[in-house]
């Protein structure tokens, strides 16, 4: 008698098909296949690629791509992680260069949370908080209330959170503006909820279109789907915008019409190159103080993070978000559901306090943060202009100015013969001219597709993280010779 062949519990037909469908162009095959070549070059097998180093224009992965940390966060971790430290304190002054506010900074977390090591409450430490609400109000001018504030394990853990809260039903839906950053759709894949899609206007520098956020809410309506939150993401990702303080106000005198939460996304507040950054919190109490009583409804949740502006924490994981006008029993059940999770990691909370309180004029350590977050600013801002430059003179490339965040999303015109290869090979033709430019230059980009983008146009996204600019002309030499063999 023989025994039956094994079989494995779980396989691609029975898991969670929820989870198959979600897609995050991100880290997906291109992401994959740089990580390949640069192992390759690594370890000394790159022998007859045509580039002997991989940028990783795919992602917002700052110190990945060279950025360095700023000096007092750093040396305020290390404290904390060793408190032993701090028991020689004139060797960490004479020897190390630490500043005395340094050692201060790094006791006052310690008083706060007893140890790294130890879990927080639920929501964050709450001293922690304090300080996130004291920025807020500093950003602001309003009023702001740490019991109010959310840490999390980035701001990708505060939209999780926010999404499972709201998505109720198979038909709940949220609006996305596409081009967007993949965490919406694949989480609302994963909960099994709807994206309902707007899209920005290219031409009026990816701003918001009242219109078409009504036309796409009016058509979802009339389909049966039940509209419960807009998501704003500004400065924008992948697009690189900066909204005006019209199109934030227009978003918010929606939400309040239709009676909808507002989840703004706004992790790169600090990455500004044209124009100001205007909070949706600020907006929303303008809005109030000059409308008493109509837009006392409104439901704002906003959401900050390490990981971006000059900070670039990525990996620490430090975030936060904070609730205006929610139901105080609502606000209960977000609680417990972070609760689920213990809390968010406590190191990435201590980057947080940094993030809102970092040395101010007059203190030791002062001096060398302006001169640091000041260089990482310029830098990127004039890669930035180096990149939309070299997108100016590509044929059939169109690029709207870099405004904010850490990205360009261009748009591209492909010839004819490059989009029937592209069917051949069961890709789309952003997709198979992405994969063209990572083979032909080590520069791994993102298609349009990944992040949705109007039918019939076609673009990519890049970060422009990567140091220096030469990497730029990889790109400008491979256009060249890609639009020649498919002209």
């Amino acid at each position: 008698m023989t025994s039956a062949a094994p079989r494995k519990a779980l396989t691609l037909d029975t898991i969670n098909p929820n989870v198959k469908a979600a897609q995050y162009a991100v880290r997906g095959e291109l992401a994959v296949r740089s990580e390949e070549y640069r192992a390759k070059i690594k370890n000394g097998g790159a022998k007859g690629l045509p580039f002997d180093s991989v940028i990783s224009a795919n992602i917002g992965n700052p110190q990945q791509l060279d950025q360095k940390p700023i000096t007092f966060f750093r040396q305020v971790a290390s404290l904390i992680e060793n408190p032993l430290l701090l028991e020689h304190e004139q060797v960490l002054i004479d020897q190390l260069g630490y500043k005395s506010d340094v050692i201060a900074r790094a006791k006052w977390l310690l008083q706060e949370l007893r140890s790294v090591g130890a879990y927080s409450q639920s929501q964050g430490a709450s001293g922690i908080r304090e300080r996130v609400a004291e920025f807020i109000e500093r950003r602001d001018g309003y009023p702001s209330k740490y019991t109010d504030i959310y840490l999390s394990n980035g701001a990708s853990s505060g939209v999780n959170t926010l999404l499972n809260v709201i998505c109720a039903k198979p038909e709940t839906g949220i609006l996305v503006p596409i081009p967007q950053y993949p965490l919406y759709t694949a989480t609302l894949s994963v909960l099994n909820a709807r994206c309902v899609p707007y899209y920005l206007e290219e031409h009026h520098a990816w701003g918001t279109d009242l219109d078409a956020i009504r036309e796409s809410y009016d058509k979802a309506v009339a389909e049966g789907t039940d509209v419960k939150a807009i998501v704003v993401i500004n400065p924008g990702n992948p697009t690189g915008s900066s909204l005006r303080a019209e199109d934030i106000r227009g978003v918010l005198q929606f939400a309040a019409e239709k009676g909808i939460v507002v989840i703004a996304d706004e992790v790169y507040q600090t990455n500004v190159f044209i124009g100001e950054f205007i909070s949706f919190k600020k907006a929303l109490r303008d809005l109030q103080k000059e409308h008493p009583g109509q837009y006392d409804d409104i439901e704002l949740a906003s959401l900050h993070s390490v990981s971006k502006g000059m900070v670039g924490e990525c990996g620490h994981r430090g975030g936060y978000f904070e609730l205006c006008g929610f139901d105080p029993k609502v606000a209960e059940q977000i609680y417990k559901f972070i609760s689920i999770q213990l809390c968010p990691p406590v190191v990435g909370q201590c980057f947080v306090e940094m993030m809102v309180n970092p040395p101010k004029e007059g203190e030791p350590s002062y001096e060398l943060y302006k001169k640091e977050y000041d260089s990482i600013f310029e830098g990127l801002k004039q890669r930035a202009y180096a990149l939309f430059e070299t997108f100016k003179q590509m044929e059939g490339v169109e690029c709207q100015p870099p405004a904010g965040s850490m990205y360009l999303f261009p748009t591209i015109t492909l010839p004819q013969k490059a989009i029937e290869q592209a069917k051949k090979e069961n890709r789309t033709p952003d997709e198979f001219y992405c994969l063209r430019m990572l083979d032909a230059t080590g520069v791994c980009v993102v298609p349009g597709s990944g992040f949705g983008q109007k039918e019939g146009t076609l673009h990519f996204r890049t970060t422009f993280l990567a140091p220096g600019t030469e990497w730029t002309s990889r790109i400008s030499k491979f256009h060249k010779e890609f639009m020649d063999e498919f002209r």
